[in-house]
Parts: structure tokens; sequence; C-alpha cells
């Protein structure tokens, strides 16, 4: 019986150690690859972008609560194990001549470095189809970030991060994910229609899924994202006043607080027109009973 048990053991380890093996080998494989984003040049658009825009923009779509709203950079997520990301200090990279107009737009919409390379944990689903106006806004804002001359250090993936990443549960690599088609991007008209707010709700992806059903768990220990479609489980109940309250105050129709997870100090800077317009489209989404966790 106990030499059964011994190489029970034995063949158990063997298993664990190929598995942390092979996610090791395959997210190196991945952070090693490169992609040539051939996007159509934006230093002419730079060069006539609002700075003001650019800085709305950088406080209302997330920009700010991950690299902080002097652009330099903080710790984000410490879990130990799992994952230490550190979104980067910016106004350094804006300092690099590697980092050109067009190389800080393909971060943003591209997830990828100067060289090709990936970023890591870099939300570029949130931005893939951000409008060209609007992207050379956000680079033209972060030309005139003050240097902060701090190194916040760097993202880190442990081994339990590598294979929550094989088994698809961590988005390490989000520029696998995206399309890198090359193509001009234009943001509808700036009403409160459903159309603006489908691109304006962009920004929420990353948290609530395309289909904005919710269920994920961003951090452990933290409660799963919420369901925003029109279901019971969701948002059926709601109305655009609820909806507008909760983003100004962070507070829900039934008087709870929203988690720390949900950055709505930064989405109640938005405007009444794009917070209306992101209402108008969860409100036309199809319900859905959301994920099961």
């Amino acid at each position: 019986m106990a030499k059964w048990l011994g190489w029970s053991v034995i063949v158990l380890a063997a298993i664990v150690a190929g598995v942390f093996a092979t996610a090791w080998a395959l997210s190196e494989r991945a952070f090693s690859r490169t992609w040539h984003v051939q996007d159509p040049p934006l230093a002419d658009t730079v060069a006539s972008a609002s700075p003001e825009r650019g800085r709305h923009l950088f406080a209302t779509r997330g920009c700010a609560d991950c690299h902080g709203a002097d652009g330099a950079g903080k710790l984000l997520v410490d879990a130990p194990g799992v994952v230490r990301i550190v979104p980067s200090n910016l106004t350094r990279s804006v300092r690099d001549p590697a980092w050109t107009d067009d190389r800080l737009a393909a971060a943003i919409r591209h997830g990828v470095r100067p060289d090709g390379t990936p970023l890591m944990i870099m939300p570029t689903g949130d931005y893939t189809d951000l409008d060209d106006q609007d992207v050379a806004a956000i680079v033209a804002f972060m030309r005139t970030l003050p240097v902060v001359d701090t190194d916040p250090g760097r993202t880190q993936v442990h081994p339990f991060g590598r294979v929550l990443y094989m088994f698809g549960k961590l988005p390490l690599v989000p520029a696998e994910r995206v399309d890198h088609t090359p193509r001009e991007r234009t943001a509808p008209p700036a009403t409160a229609s459903v159309a603006y707010g489908k691109y304006v709700a962009q920004v929420c992806t990353g948290c609530h899924g395309s289909d904005f059903a919710g269920g994920f768990v961003l951090e452990p220990g933290t409660p799963p994202s919420a369901n925003l479609t029109p279901h019971a489980n969701g948002l059926a109940t709601w109305n655009e006043a609820d909806f507008l309250r909760l983003m100004r105050t962070g507070q829900r129709p039934d008087g709870r607080h929203l988690h720390r997870m949900m950055p709505w100090k930064s989405y109640s800077q938005m405007q009444d027109v794009e917070l209306r317009a992101v209402w108008a489209y969860l409100d036309s989404l199809p319900p859905s009973p959301g994920r099961k966790q």
C-alpha cells in the first residue's frame, strides 16, 4: 500500500510539473510573438488633435485608473502566485524616441510595443475600435504629461498565472484576441443614441464581456462582474435615472454601493450624452441570464 501511494505521489508530481512546464513554454512563446501593425499613420491627426479631448478620454476610458492620473504607473493588482500587474510610467514612454505617435496608437489599439511584441494584460480589446480622432487626442494629451521620474516596477506573471493563461482564464496577451486588420476608425455622432452608446461602452467589455452579461472574476477574492443586460439577473428593473445615479454616485437603486473594482469615479466624469448613450445601448441588448460561476 505504501509503495502504491509513493508511486501515486511521484506520478501526480510529474503531471503537475508537466502542466507548469507546458504553461511556461506556451506563455513564453506568446510573449515573444510579434505583430506588424499597419494602420493608417496618425502623426498629422495627432498634430491637430485636442489635448483637452484627450484629457477627458484619458480620465474616463480607464487610462488613469491603470496608469494613474499623472500617468506615472502604479501597482494595480498583486495576486501572490498568480500575477503582479504594474502598468507602466507613460511619462517616460512619451519621451522615448521609439514611442512615436503611431507606436503609442498601436499600443492602445493593438496591445504591442514598438518592436511588435505584446504588452501584457493591456486591455486592448476595450480600445481596438477607438476612433482615429479620439486615439490621436489621447496621444496628444499624453505628450503633455509632465515627467514623473519614478519606476513603478514591472508586471510579473507567476506560475499559476501562466497555467490560467494556458486554460484561457487569464488574458495575459490581449493582442492575441483583437483584429489587427489595417483600417480607419470613425465614431458615430456624439448623441444619446444606441450607436454612440455601443462605441462608448466598448470600454466596459474587458470586465463585463462583449455581450455585457458579466460573470467574470477579475481579481481573486472579488465578486464577479455584473450582468448589464435587461434581464431579471441584470438591469431589467432599472431606468435611465437609476443608471445615471449609479454612474455619478456609485450607489445602486437599492442603496448598496458598488465594489471598489468598478471604476465609477472615472466614469462619473463622462458627459451626460456619453452616459445616456451607454444606457440606451445597454437597454437595447438582448436579455441574458449571465454566466454561472
